[in-house]
């Protein structure tokens, strides 16, 4: 006589889901783990700000053999650290992170790892501290995925790729106070091959992380609130005009990433010769005398003048060329730091110069500017208007902010194809492979 099938199976798994202590066990760690990526990201925050500002403090703008001396410098140590004491934190942290999700096993631990977590956050804080244009938020990407992938060893969880997922979209979401950001950019920037069985694993980890540095942080926007004001259709030229010119220079940034990289890495320098102090040293002359002709407006983050450009002053239309000028040679240079706050300070200084151009609101085309630019350096026009508008609470302008990313993005992926973050992540992966064959090859 066949065994009675057991009434209410549903009940029983829910149950012995909710009861079990190994799955109790799995939750703490999670839950912890994410905790931590938001207290980690609000600290490295904190951190960064207090870094720019001793920057801003301690450089005399007018004492040039200072600064000409120093960042070069500054810049060859920190490319040194990340080779020889933290490989794998060098640049942004975002390709590290898609690169680790392609890898399996022991190999998706090479790039997230909490010594690369302490390397990348001192190495970002040193080049800060001697006003490299760079960010902190693709490295809080990073550290973030890192810390959700040592929870994951800790509490032997499953699903590595999508805690690797989530962990880097609570770090976005913890970096600026965006969530809504950092799940957009899960799904279209980390997760080309994103699986709907993530859902929940990315939405608790963003709120438990957003929790944890509101605590600490409070509730803001962080370039303020824009003070945007525009009339239909007359204000519509500038979403033209400021989003095809966003695009262009977006993919003209992104090809010249792609290609200086490579043939950065294929180069050899004379015997004696170090590569990482040679490109590091003349990456940091450049972004000194940048920043020399600027008067300081292109080091750090170039916060001041992005938040400014938001709420409607004029800026010199010399800032974004300088500054775009200054990014590209701070990310050519090997040393560990993000592309989100400079890029964004750059299509906020476009965008303020097409603006006293065409005339109408300075505050509404800086705000476009934003939008369109970085959609065209990273290609994804989702993440591009989200993390825009909960920035600058524009929510109300979210139709021109749309489309201006939307063509920032159009235009970008005609002239270079090939998206940044993942042209990079493949020489990330290529590195991974080479390692692994000289392993076997030794063993």
């Amino acid at each position: 006589m066949p065994a009675a099938r057991p009434r209410f199976p549903l009940l029983r798994r829910s149950r012995a889901l909710i009861a079990h202590r190994r799955h109790w066990r799995a939750r703490t760690v999670f839950w912890l783990g994410a905790l931590t990526v938001g207290l980690v990201s609000t600290g490295f925050a904190w951190a960064a700000d207090l870094a720019s500002e001793v920057f801003a403090q301690v450089s005399d703008h007018s004492s040039a053999p200072w600064l000409l001396l120093a960042l070069p410098l500054a810049f060859a140590l920190s490319a040194l650290a990340a080779q020889h004491f933290f490989p794998g934190s060098q640049g942004s942290g975002i390709p590290q992170a898609i690169a680790a999700r392609e890898l399996k096993g022991p190999e998706r631990q090479l790039y997230l790892t909490l010594r690369i977590v302490a390397g990348k956050i001192l190495l970002t804080l040193w080049g800060l501290l001697f006003g490299a244009s760079i960010g902190r938020e693709g490295p809080t990407v990073q550290v973030g995925a890192a810390i959700m992938l040592a929870s994951a060893r800790i509490g032997k969880l499953q699903h590595a790729r999508g805690l690797i997922l989530a962990g880097s979209a609570a770090g976005i979401a913890a970096a600026f106070n965006t969530p809504l950001a950092g799940i957009v950019f899960a799904i279209e920037e980390m997760g080309r091959s994103y699986q709907a069985r993530t859902n929940g694993m990315v939405l608790s980890t963003v709120v438990i992380a957003g929790i944890s540095a509101l605590a600490i942080s409070g509730s803001y926007t962080y370039f303020g609130e824009a003070q945007a004001v525009a009339e239909f259709p007359r204000d519509w030229r500038l979403v033209g005009v400021i989003g095809v010119l966003g695009g262009v220079l977006g993919a003209g940034f992104s090809r010249t990433v792609l290609r200086m990289t490579r043939r950065i890495r294929r180069w050899r320098p004379g015997r004696g010769w170090s590569k990482p102090v040679l490109v590091a040293a003349g990456a940091g002359l450049l972004v000194a005398m940048l920043g020399l002709a600027s008067d300081g407006a292109v080091f750090g983050t170039s916060y001041e003048q992005a938040r400014a450009a938001v709420e409607g002053q004029a800026l010199s239309p010399w800032f974004f060329p300088a500054k775009l000028l200054a990014t590209l040679a701070s990310t050519l240079s090997g040393i560990p730091g993000g592309l989100f706050a400079p890029s964004l300070s750059v299509g906020a200084g476009m965008g303020n110069a097409v603006g006293l151009v065409l005339g109408g609101s300075l505050s509404f085309a800086a705000v476009l500017g934003m939008s369109s630019y970085f959609a065209g350096v990273v290609q994804s026009p989702m993440t591009a208007f989200v993390i825009v508008m909960e920035m600058t609470a524009t929510q109300e302008h979210a139709l021109p902010v749309m489309a201006a990313a939307l063509l920032g993005y159009g235009v970008s992926r005609l002239l270079s194809p090939e998206p940044l973050y993942h042209g990079l992540a493949r020489l990330w992966l290529a590195d991974a492979i080479r390692l692994r064959r000289a392993r076997e090859a030794e063993g």
